[in-house]
């Protein structure tokens, strides 16, 4: 059995329901109703064992956690248990007040989502008129003691707003803003082919941040990743699996990564039966793909096993149908032929991008 370090960080998925209906939504397509959901004894509960475990950070995400009306108690339970508190949300529901109880009840990290750099874009991705709100929540937290991330979604469609999400970040009290380039799982897999930038597009903007980051060092941290379809080699998704991260849904399933059901055959443990230790510590799942002994050929004998751990599992298993390969986005993967038929049929068939007429398929709420 592999050496077992504690968590650093628990996703807390505190619903699937959400008044956007993003294109690419990580969550899966059969979405946990309300009804199951874990009560707030349960939830705080999950904290102090977190907090026990090791675990410094809870990530409150979803869905869109607003949705919960005991938001509020659940930030005071997680910052109660000692842990550091970051709410992950689109800014709706919200108000001055519900903002202000948040805080109040030891929000650490406002993390605030952006569709787009327009109300136009913005919905169409999110199938929803939701873009002035979040500009209202950026102005309202300017003058709160709260530490902010503005997180833009990175796709085919807005790429060339890149520079106008810089300028939202540079107006607001952001400290930080994240450049996330799509991952091909959940919807927008099913979204892909209209989702994937091509090549110049990616050229153009990797220019446009790494310029942002140079002028803007020392004031706002920018971050971003080459796309994975783009990239020589996989990142380390999750930092490992089972290695620093774990994930609550909203039923109390406790997973290594968002996209983890995914993989057929997979038993994971519900919290409400399980303590979290004995999850992180003994179940199957966390066991699955933790440490080295699973890998396949070439990832077994790469010197970059310990870097990137064979990258991701549940990509390797929507591409290749085997959740223990390579994954295929890595260039000595010998599926890699795979990525680059779908990265060609972008950069061959696009001709004007940003004028196109998507079909999209959209998430439903839960």
């Amino acid at each position: 059995m592999p050496s077992i370090s504690n968590p650093l960080a628990l996703i807390a998925e505190l619903t699937h329901r959400c008044p956007l209906h993003c294109v690419y939504c990580s969550n899966p397509q059969e979405l946990q109703s309300r009804a199951t959901e874990l009560s707030t004894a349960d939830w705080s509960r999950v904290f102090r064992e977190a907090a026990d475990l090791g675990v410094l950070q809870a990530d409150l995400t979803g869905g869109e956690p607003l949705a919960r009306p005991d938001t509020v108690e659940l930030v005071r339970a997680a910052r109660t248990a000692g842990l550091y508190v970051n709410l992950i949300t689109s800014g709706l529901p919200l108000d001055e007040a519900r903002l202000d109880a948040l805080i109040d009840a030891g929000l650490d990290h406002f993390q605030l989502s952006f569709q787009g750099s327009t109300a136009e874009i913005a919905e169409e991705i999110s199938g929803s008129k939701t873009h002035a709100q979040k500009l209202r929540v950026l102005d309202w937290l300017k003058s709160r003691r709260v530490a902010v991330t503005l997180n833009f979604v990175i796709h085919r469609r807005n790429i060339a707003q890149i520079g106008q999400m810089l300028a939202i970040a540079e107006a607001s009290s952001a400290s930080r803003v994240e450049f996330a380039n799509v991952q091909y799982y959940g919807w927008a897999l099913v979204n892909r082919a209209a989702l994937l930038p091509t090549r110049n597009q990616l050229d153009d903007s990797l220019v446009i941040l790494k310029q942002a980051q140079e002028r803007l060092l020392g004031k706002i941290r920018v971050e971003y990743v080459v796309p994975d379809y783009y990239a020589r080699y996989p990142k380390a998704c999750m930092g490992g699996w089972g290695r620093k991260l774990l994930l609550v849904t909203p039923n109390g399933e406790a997973l290594p990564c968002h996209a983890a059901r995914v993989i057929p055959g997979l038993p994971f443990e519900n919290v409400k039966g399980c303590s979290l230790r004995d999850i992180w510590e003994t179940s199957d799942a966390f066991q699955k793909f933790r440490g080295q002994d699973w890998m396949q050929e070439p990832c077994r004998s790469c010197d970059r096993r310990g870097m990137d751990f064979g990258g991701c599992r549940c990509q390797a298993l929507l591409l290749t149908g085997d959740a223990a390969a390579t994954d295929p986005v890595c260039t000595l993967s010998p599926r890699r032929a795979k990525v680059d038929a779908i990265v060609a049929g972008v950069n061959e068939g696009m001709l004007s991008v940003n004028s196109e007429k998507t079909n999209w398929i959209y998430r439903l709420n839960a």
